[in-house]
């Protein structure tokens, strides 16, 4: 049979065979593993306790490690939350109840979410939708008002913006199409 073709066995997980001298894990390769997953992309303490679980790393141990890598300043689910919110608002243009929902998916506390969403009132939201429409609205100049209108509308809903912010923003956008090319 070829190398290449022959059944691999299955990857395990370095704390079945990293444990110390009483059978338990090893707080080593549970920091490994932790190391691992915010180097490849930040985590939220609560995303990585779950992670742990799965992986059958009792409490005490995974506490201990989580708090060591917290006091280090690796895992901070404040600067977490904000880079969070600026990214996603800025680059995907997502609104404040999309945002709230993803971060308290990840575990991110009440508190740390509002403060974290505090700097996106609803003047800067309205911009950004406004943004967002008028950006869409360039690519859809073959199809008449009313699919335009409900592309438009669906587009920005999906992102989470509210009813009232998508039809005034959308009027608007198409009302200065209207004035700026005369269509």
């Amino acid at each position: 049979m070829h190398p290449q073709l022959r059944p691999q066995p299955p990857r395990r997980s370095p704390m079945v065979h990293r444990r110390d001298d009483h059978g338990d894990v090893s707080e080593s390769a549970v920091r490994e593993v932790v190391l691992r997953r915010l180097a490849h992309a930040p985590r939220t303490r609560a995303e990585l306790a779950r992670d742990l679980a799965r992986r059958g790393v009792p409490e005490p141990v995974s506490d201990s490690v989580l708090d060591g890598l917290e006091a280090c300043g690796l895992i901070d689910d404040v600067q977490f939350a904000r880079l969070w919110v600026e990214s996603r608002h800025r680059v995907r243009g997502l609104a404040r109840g999309v945002l709230r929902r993803e971060l308290t998916e990840r575990g991110v506390s009440a508190d740390t979410v509002a403060d974290a969403l505090a700097h996106i009132d609803t003047e800067s939201e309205v911009m950004r939708a406004r943004e967002l429409a008028e950006r869409r609205l360039k690519t859809m100049a073959d199809c008449d008002r009313a699919t335009q209108h409900r592309r438009l509308s669906a587009y920005l809903a999906r992102r989470g913006y509210g009813g009232s912010v998508v039809s005034s923003v959308v009027l608007e956008v198409l009302q200065r199409d209207v004035v700026d090319h005369g269509v």
